[in-house]
């Protein structure tokens, strides 16, 4: 091989590397700029509102489990009037509570949708007595209010006759057996999402029901690029058989932060996600938001359920539970938005959060304390204390800081009675430069 042949070689392998960087590069902040207003909103409002909430009973399962008939199951589609339904106070309520998304659920494991779908009859328009569309306005509400939007569909569909499962005890077919009717199934729930992503362009969109079939019998990667080809920029949940965005636990709050970079815990406010009316066994405001800063201490979201009723009102004890979120969050704002996640375990008797720049710590006081804050192994100096929402300033000292020892001293932080928040209270550590956390195992004098 000559010497001018080997530079040319040379040279477009070099360009091809460079190149191949670049555009490694560009995904990456491309990327990063798709999941930013995610990471950065920490609370959506989860809606399951179907026609279960007529009777009061499980969404979907109730049928499956054979605590009802399928038959007698479709008939609350007589009494779904959605007579009450007021869009614009939902968006509003939702704005109030400190939400920056919502998650609706378009339709649910029983088929029924709430927009007016051309693939088959079973939906808000068609087959119940509210006889119209009832997914468009709250969208349109949404985006009014500034709010991302985000629509929940169950990739089962037990009520659709070319589905595979029906209940529990009974199959209407094996995949291998009819193939054909199963590619008439997908064939209807892509035509589903297809009217979804053109008609809604939805920011997010929250899978269920993933686990009845695997992913190559779902098209999870054709169903994920046919999203993508609507709405570049959607953001997909963990449920479609590997071909999601982030981890979506369920309510148990985790004890050690998932593995994936973006995550949300679903929880419900009672223990029902939809709406029932002898469900009365609801977790206080204050239950809820030391779940919801256990998930901002990790670094995910919280998506808090409500269940709406048949007409469309809110229950007023999820109103109260919302109206107590939005004076807490707002108060509260700059510790909780666009966070990173806290100290690791030990360093605080309690959870934190730090600020985007990691220059300010945020101390979040559950309980009334019995003496001063304490942190440990802080290595900064610090510049101010305060309280978050009144900006009182809070002496400190530090103590058993040894001059021969690199082990930071004690930092105690004096928190006024008057000062406490009925909630939670949330005191600002401002610090010189980014945090630095002493890690190591300690030291033992040689010297004096």
């Amino acid at each position: 091989m000559n010497t001018r042949f080997s530079k040319i070689i040379i040279a477009l392998a070099t360009f091809f590397i460079a190149t191949t960087l670049l555009q490694g590069q560009k995904q990456q902040t491309q990327d990063g700029e798709k999941f930013q207003w995610f990471g950065d909103a920490k609370l959506g409002i989860f809606i399951h509102w179907g026609i279960y909430a007529v009777n009061g009973i499980d969404e979907s399962w109730s049928f499956y489990n054979g605590y009802i008939s399928h038959k007698d199951y479709l008939k609350q589609t007589e009494r779904f009037t959605a007579a009450n339904y007021d869009p614009d106070y939902w968006a509003g309520l939702i704005k109030k509570s400190g939400a920056k998304y919502a998650v609706i659920t378009s339709k649910h494991h029983d088929g029924f949708a709430l927009w007016n779908t051309k693939y088959g009859d079973l939906n808000a328009v068609k087959s119940s007595a509210a006889k119209r569309d009832v997914l468009s306005p709250f969208v349109k509400a949404l985006r009014k209010n500034k709010l991302k939007v985000g629509l929940y569909y169950s990739l089962p569909d037990w009520s659709y006759n070319d589905y595979t499962h029906f209940t529990r005890n009974e199959r209407r077919y094996d995949i291998k057996n009819e193939p054909e009717r199963w590619n008439r199934f997908v064939n209807y729930y892509q035509g589903q999402l297809t009217e979804l992503m053109s008609s809604y362009k939805p920011d997010l969109i929250w899978f269920d029901g993933d686990w009845e079939h695997s992913g190559e019998e779902w098209k999870a990667k054709e169903t994920r690029d046919l999203l993508h080809h609507y709405q570049p920029n959607v953001i997909i949940n963990s449920r479609l058989r590997g071909h999601g965005d982030y981890d979506t636990p369920e309510q148990g709050v985790p004890i050690a932060r998932p593995k994936s970079e973006y995550w949300e815990l679903c929880m419900t406010m009672n223990d029902s996600w939809g709406y029932q009316h002898n469900d009365k066994n609801y977790k206080t405001a204050n239950q809820l938001i030391r779940i919801f800063v256990d998930c901002l201490n990790l670094g995910g979201n919280l998506l808090l359920d409500i269940g709406p009723k048949a007409d469309g009102t809110i229950p007023e004890e999820q109103v109260k539970i919302l109206e107590e979120f939005g004076r807490w969050t707002h108060k509260h704002k700059e510790a909780i938005y666009a966070s990173n996640a806290g100290l690791p375990f030990g360093h605080y008797y309690g959870p934190t959060t730090l600020s985007k720049d990691l220059q300010t710590l945020y101390l979040f006081v559950p309980h009334r304390p019995n003496g001063p804050l304490i942190i440990k192994g802080l290595k900064n100096k610090i510049n101010r204390i305060r309280v978050v929402g009144t900006g009182t300033k809070l002496s400190h000292q530090i103590l058993s800081k040894q001059y021969w020892s690199s082990v930071p001293g004690l930092t105690y932080i004096n928190l006024p009675e008057g000062e406490l928040d009925d909630q939670m209270t949330v005191v600002a550590v401002q610090l010189k430069g980014k945090i630095d956390l002493y890690r190591e195992d300690g030291q033992v004098i040689e010297s004096n």
